[in-house]
């Protein structure tokens, strides 16, 4: 199919995604994304054949995983994690980190570059998806979702700089050097945008956010074009980039348009979640090797070592060095959040077949591992709080795109 339609039928995948996750939040909630990829994987050549890999479409999905790690940096609240519990979270994630590499060289064999890839995919989090289950069920503003913020935090940075480190073309000494260099641009550009803006900067700003001028959304998009650019100069990942734009455009917006920020970002949300985002998850779906995963091989018995692995890898280290004040069932609750991943999942394992270090299978098993956490983990830590009476039920939401 030609690229106009392509894109057109990608695009009703995408508008075909949130109806049938509406209807089925009804009876359970599934997130966005899991519909976005199945959908994918539903019109891809392993099964109707619609829509075959092309570049123009590639490069928008390329586009797609810059901005959903962009979002995924502006969601981070720093001033809410930390002391005790930062540092809990951090000294988690490296015990998770050295668990997954271990685990990962056994099982590659010693194959020391897909372990890399593999051990750094083990210790994600998706805090982008669990924000809107912890919203629902009020959690997200009290001890408990505080601690969770914590930990996904860590759980969504902490595999960006492993990703620069180990994954990046450079040895991991050169790429040490290189990321230090990007963090000292980047701390200056932070101290500047702390700096207050000129009178002038947040008239222009309050003068064209409802005309065609959109000053302030065409300076966030330049703040990402900006680090993405200073990351490729660095030699690092792009997605280091993304992140850090995220978390620059933050503190940016406190500063400089305090009462229009939310609307600001809600219009960059748009972009991203009402294009740019799901067109990455189903073009992840249309690429995911089906035939690789379903041939009865490896491919298909890795799927539950893995599911097993997140478990293992990431939850255990965050159950046992959890705050002191989180009694048992807030300890489990908290790993099987923490254990919930994707959107890195995703972005790993694409680097390493873009890299050929991992194989197709094995990416599709990690993937799917990765749905299925999506699936069952929110929903099982959901039940253990609300079995203990912690949390209430989310009464008939649906997941929207922030589901991601």
């Amino acid at each position: 199919m030609s690229h106009p339609g392509t894109l057109v039928l990608i695009m009703a995948v995408a508008v075909l995604a949130p109806l049938l996750a509406y209807g089925l939040g009804r009876w359970i909630r599934v997130p966005l994304v899991i519909f976005e990829i199945v959908l994918g994987i539903l019109i891809g050549p392993d099964l109707l054949g619609w829509v075959q890999e092309e570049r123009v479409i590639d490069t928008l999905a390329d586009l797609g995983l810059c901005m959903l790690i962009f979002l995924a940096g502006y969601e981070i609240e720093f001033a809410a994690v930390r002391g005790d519990t930062l540092r809990r979270s951090m000294w988690a994630w490296v015990v998770s980190l050295a668990l997954g590499l271990g685990l990962a060289f056994a099982l590659s064999g010693a194959d020391a570059d897909k372990s890399f890839v593999i051990g750094t995919a083990l210790t994600s989090t998706a805090l982008g998806t669990i924000l809107p289950i912890l919203r629902d069920s009020g959690d997200l503003h009290g001890r408990f979702g505080t601690v969770v913020m914590a930990f996904g935090a860590v759980g969504e940075f902490g595999p960006v700089i492993a990703m620069a480190l180990l994954l990046g073309g450079s040895g991991p000494g050169e790429s040490a050097v290189l990321l230090v260099g990007f963090a000292a641009v980047t701390a200056a550009a932070v101290f500047w945008a702390l700096r207050p803006r000129p009178p002038w900067f947040s008239h222009v700003i309050a003068a064209t956010l409802h005309s065609s001028g959109q000053f302030a959304v065409r300076f966030v998009m330049l703040l990402l074009a900006a680090m993405l650019a200073l990351a490729y100069a660095f030699g690092l990942d792009s997605l280091l980039g993304a992140f850090a734009a995220g978390m620059l455009t933050r503190l940016f917006l406190q500063g400089a348009a305090p009462d229009s920020g939310e609307e600001i970002l809600g219009r960059v949300e748009a972009m991203g979640f009402g294009f740019l985002v799901p067109l990455f998850f189903v073009v992840t779906g249309v690429e995911f090797d089906l035939a690789s995963l379903l041939d009865g091989g490896r491919a298909l018995a890795l799927l539950p070592v893995f599911l097993l692995l997140f478990l293992v890898v990431r939850g255990l280290p965050v159950y046992l060095l959890a705050p002191r004040d989180q009694g048992r069932s807030e300890r489990a609750a908290l790993s099987l959040y923490s254990s919930t991943c994707l959107p890195l999942v995703v972005a790993i394992t694409t680097i390493g077949l873009e890299e050929r270090v991992v194989e197709a299978g094995e990416a599709a098993a990690l993937v799917g591992a990765a749905m299925i956490s999506v699936l069952a983990f929110p929903l099982l830590a959901l039940r253990l709080r609300t079995a203990r009476g912690q949390a209430r039920v989310p009464e008939g939401a649906s997941p929207g795109y922030e589901s991601w």
